[in-house]
């Protein structure tokens, strides 16, 4: 029982499976009874004090600022370890995802515009469908099995990494509040001293912790999105130990954290976050601005742009085909990067704080999301069963 248990938890589609448990009880929940207990639950105040320094937030708030943080920690973790030494370490090969994510980032963010465009508060969100979710992704890829090309399957990973620091400067630009430079001033310092722990050699992750907590509290005081402060801390972090030892903080830092993250934060930020109320839902909803823009942006913005990003960038000669994919099933795949989810939850929390236009948000994610899984699905699964050379197509 054990060994399967272990099996299903290291399976590539366990992590997408369980955001979507977690979401639909959240949406169960919502729309029951039990909602005024769900809504209490997030709406809870916390406090955590230290002398005259103290933070106090709902429940809600300390998942998106500070779980979410943990999550942008194995981002960043994801990101550097690729970029050192995985699959965007390569120029020729990193070439193909760098392009096919901003396409992927640009087209949605375009749809999302021109159907809330004279909306100026709308046009807030014009970040939502611009993301694309590792786990659910990945997870899709997973259900069709060994049939999937690898190639392909280091395609969409590399795009969603990229994706996520797109999504990254993204709210780091676009989405932070008044500034305080005096906050900043103190992250700086504690950023230096992270360098300083990194150039010294330090493999030791408490330092980094101590550090890290801290820069956390600067940027969350000082405008700027905390979570970002887990994508400086993973940077930080040494990816091979001084001398010629093999021993990797990163990757021993990586593999620790993934099942807490996969399992815990990602499904904690899903439940918190994925619960809207249908009472009194009418269809016209579904093609309100808001939710249409989003949706489509997912569904269509993305497979226009990665695709189009992707072909465009391969008969130019600038980047190479996935080795043994074929064009429909690049085709496929760039639709399934339409699963948006956690990111573009997350980054619409930051975009609309109106309950109202939240539930819009949760609406297009949602169907945008599950759109994208389905249609890509069954499309990679028929492009996989005719296994077409990719020389002899388009």
């Amino acid at each position: 029982m054990k060994k399967t248990l272990d099996e299903w938890l290291h399976h590539e589609a366990a992590g997408g499976i369980v955001l979507l448990i977690a979401a639909l009880i959240a949406l169960v929940i919502d729309n029951s009874p039990l909602s005024p207990l769900y809504d209490a639950l997030l709406d809870t105040p916390m406090t955590i004090r230290i002398g005259a320094l103290a933070l106090d937030k709902p429940l809600l708030l300390w998942i998106n600022d500070g779980l979410m943080a943990i999550f942008f920690f194995l981002v960043g973790l994801e990101i550097k370890k690729e970029m050192l030494a995985g699959a965007l370490s390569d120029t020729k090969a990193a070439a193909l995802p760098f392009l096919a994510a901003v396409g992927g980032m640009i087209a949605p963010a375009c749809v999302y515009g021109l159907i809330n465009a004279g909306d100026h508060t709308a046009l807030r969100g014009w970040a939502i469908p611009a993301a694309t979710d590792i786990a659910f992704a990945v997870g899709v890829l997973a259900l069709l099995g060994p049939r999937v090309p690898p190639a392909l399957k280091v395609f969409l990973l590399a795009l969603a990494i990229i994706d996520d620091l797109g999504a990254i400067i993204i709210i780091a630009l676009f989405y932070t509040s008044d500034l305080s430079l005096s906050a900043l001033a103190l992250a700086g310092l504690g950023i230096a001293l992270l360098m300083a722990l990194n150039l010294s050699g330090v493999t030791r992750l408490a330092p980094y912790v101590l550090v890290g907590i801290f820069i956390w509290v600067c940027v969350l005081k000082s405008g700027v999105h905390a979570t970002l402060a887990g994508v400086v801390v993973a940077l930080a972090i040494p990816l091979r130990a001084a001398g010629s030892a093999p021993y990797s903080p990163l990757n021993k830092v990586q593999a620790a954290l993934h099942p807490w993250v996969t399992f815990g934060v990602a499904p904690l930020f899903a439940f918190a976050n994925a619960g809207v109320s249908l009472e009194g839902f009418q269809l016209a909803k579904l093609v309100a601005p808001i939710p249409l823009g989003i949706a489509l942006g997912l569904f269509i913005g993305k497979q226009i742009g990665i695709f189009g990003a992707a072909w465009l960038a391969i008969r130019a000669g600038v980047a190479r085909m996935p080795e043994g994919a074929t064009w429909l099933q690049l085709y496929a795949v760039g639709i399934i990067a339409g699963i948006g989810f956690t990111m573009s939850l997350f980054i619409g929390s930051l975009a609309f704080v109106d309950p109202a236009r939240a539930a819009d948000v949760r609406i297009g994610v949602l169907g945008g999301s599950l759109v994208s899984a389905i249609v890509g699905y069954l499309l990679l699964q028929a492009a996989l069963n005719r296994q077409t050379p990719a020389a002899t197509s388009a």
